[in-house]
């Protein structure tokens, strides 16, 4: 048992640390201004610098690296702002892996070398208005009529929705009930019949952009197929990698969060002295500093038990109902140490707050970590039906 990053990984590490620090914060603010995501000419930036796709095989231009190194350059740039660390994330352990395990070859070489090459950004698509919690009472239905597939249907809080080019589409193959119905389809922006609902105005969260999806009588090639009807399972292990990229967003915010609030404390003074000098101040830092190691200890763990493969879902589980729980605790406690420096907006912490609290509601509130952790202990999954 090695708890020791390799030196290739400390120098990826230190890559995506300089990257972000030198160059993302003034456009971390402008996004958030804005409420816009990572413009396309920051894309190709990211992708000469090889930080799209690291973890994907070399054959569809990725790093072919492991699901570690992918996320520690995730944090490295959340640690900035979630809207600049998402196309990291979603090339990384969110939808593209998806594509690159389980859809035809002919629809991963059309897509994912171009969100390597920081040309597209793909994102996912499975809530809808009753299907959030409850994934499998989805609604948005599929069906294969001769080569083709006809989609029709409405989801709901899309990260990425409107903005994104190519969209991996939860979905009902042929009326099936149940999960034994549930696959997945890729469709791109411009498919005649899919339009998009304004952008939701939320609390957190600007610069990743989210809207709902409206399908009508959309046509697909049978190749836009990424898992047909009753690969609910496949599904599912793909996104139990996505919930260690959730955690290590989250985890971003509290690293950052206690990076930017250790220096804070030793130049802010106060009663003659700098603010560290007071045991308060100090018990605070070493709370922070605890649950932000244990939170990464577990996101590494599950990464690390899943070599390149996926992790399991109680290693995910885990890693994401804490890192999300922390983070909320760690970014609160830096606002209150920073008093209304934290609190301006002026300054990044109270956007790191707000963008705490969005991480435990998306990819699986962190009462449903729980359901999954306490059904990985016992060995069986619950009825949450059952009356």
């Amino acid at each position: 048992m090695d708890f020791q990053l390799t030196e290739d990984q400390k120098s990826l590490q230190e890559a995506a640390r300089r990257f972000a620090q030198e160059q993302l914060p003034e456009l971390a603010k402008e996004l958030e201004e804005k409420c816009e995501p990572v413009p396309h000419e920051w894309l190709k930036r990211y992708a000469d610098m090889g930080f799209l796709g690291i973890n994907v095989a070399e054959q569809y231009g990725g790093l072919g690296l492991g699901n570690l190194e992918a996320l520690l350059v995730v944090e490295e740039f959340a640690k900035i702002s979630s809207a600049v660390a998402f196309p990291v994330f979603e090339s990384c352990v969110g939808p593209v892996r998806a594509i690159e395990h389980f859809a035809p070859e002919s629809l991963r070489e059309k897509v994912i070398p171009r969100v390597c090459a920081g040309e597209i950004v793909v994102a996912v698509s499975m809530s809808e208005p009753d299907a959030g919690s409850a994934l499998t009472d989805l609604r948005t239905n599929a069906k294969v009529v001769g080569d083709k597939v006809i989609l029709n249907g409405t989801k709901r809080w899309c990260s990425g929705g409107g903005h994104a080019d190519g969209y991996v589409v939860y979905c009902r193959f042929d009326d099936v009930p149940g999960a034994k119905g549930i696959g997945a389809v890729y469709v791109e922006k411009d498919t005649p019949g899919l339009s998009f609902g304004p952008q939701e105005e939320l609390m957190g969260f600007r610069g990743v952009p989210s809207s709902d999806l409206y399908f009508d009588n959309i046509e697909l090639p049978l190749d836009h197929i990424i898992v047909p009807g009753g690969g609910f399972k496949k599904l599912m292990e793909a996104f139990d990698l996505e919930r260690c990229g959730n955690a290590t967003m989250s985890l971003g915010q509290a690293s950052g969060a206690l990076d930017d609030v250790l220096t804070y404390v030793q130049e802010r003074k106060q009663f003659g002295r700098p603010i560290v000098e007071f045991q308060g101040v100090q018990i605070k830092l070493a709370e922070m500093k605890l649950r932000v190691e244990a939170a990464r200890l577990l996101i590494h763990r599950a990464a690390k038990n899943a070599e390149d493969g996926m992790p399991s879902i109680l290693d995910s589980s885990l890693a994401k109902c804490f890192a999300n729980e922390i983070s909320r605790e760690v970014t609160g406690t830096a606002v209150q140490l920073m008093g209304g420096y934290g609190y301006s907006k002026e300054y990044p912490m109270e956007r790191r707050l707000r963008d705490s609290w969005g991480w435990g509601i998306a990819g699986g509130a962190i009462d449903i970590q729980k359901v999954n952790i306490a059904s990985a202990m016992v060995g069986r999954r619950f009825n949450q039906r059952a009356s």
